[in-house]
């Protein structure tokens, strides 16, 4: 018997128990606790261009759930629902149109939803959070950037990006003629929320 393996398979056995314990001894990144929107505050509002035109308007129902410690941003998340059939543009022909299903097809595709797989510090109080964005039964990843100002425990989440709205087939048929109605939609949202942990 080779002398050498007496020693090698306790201190294996050692090896072992330490990684086992040191591993059940680390504590778990637990999520960050739930803040709440404060609906009242908040918008989530959208623009396109109709013969260059620009056109504007907003929905007026969603909802946010957002679990997120500015310290440790990785450990957060994100969900938005949107209710497409509370699309308003200020006009009562539009605001009769948008809902139809050459356009959001509010009676088979009710709620948009942004879902976050990940965020990431992109600076002081500004971070980018990956995600998906489904909206009339489509699906496609985005990174939105987002600014948080907070006051203590509340706070205010806000940011712009851009899709392209034949990627989601809102606007089929002759509208997908984007010299008619351009292609890009600029959607702006303010999130007023409470309860965030303090910076």
């Amino acid at each position: 018997m080779n002398p050498m393996h007496a020693f090698d398979r306790p201190w294996a056995v050692r090896l072992a128990v330490i990684l086992v314990a040191a591993t059940l001894a680390a504590p778990a990144q637990a999520q960050p606790p739930a803040a709440r929107l404060l609906p009242a505050q908040s918008e989530i509002a959208f623009t396109t261009r109709q013969m260059g035109v620009p056109v504007e308007g907003h929905f007026g129902r969603f909802s946010a759930t957002v679990a997120f410690d500015p310290k440790q941003p990785a450990q957060g998340s994100v969900v938005i629902t949107i209710d497409t059939g509370s699309a308003r543009f200020g006009s009562p022909e539009l605001d009769a149109e948008i809902g139809r299903p050459e356009w959001l097809d509010v009676g088979r595709y009710g709620q948009a939803r942004f879902q976050s797989s990940a965020i990431h510090a992109a600076g002081p109080g500004r971070f980018d959070v990956s995600g998906q964005l489904s909206l009339k039964g489509v699906v496609h990843a985005m990174v939105v950037p987002v600014q948080l100002v907070q006051n203590g425990s509340s706070g205010v989440a806000s940011g712009s990006f851009t899709l392209k709205r034949l990627d989601y087939k809102v606007g089929e048929g002759e509208w997908t003629d984007t010299s008619m109605l351009a292609d890009d939609v600029l959607v702006k949202f303010k999130l007023a929320l409470a309860g965030l942990p303090a910076p």
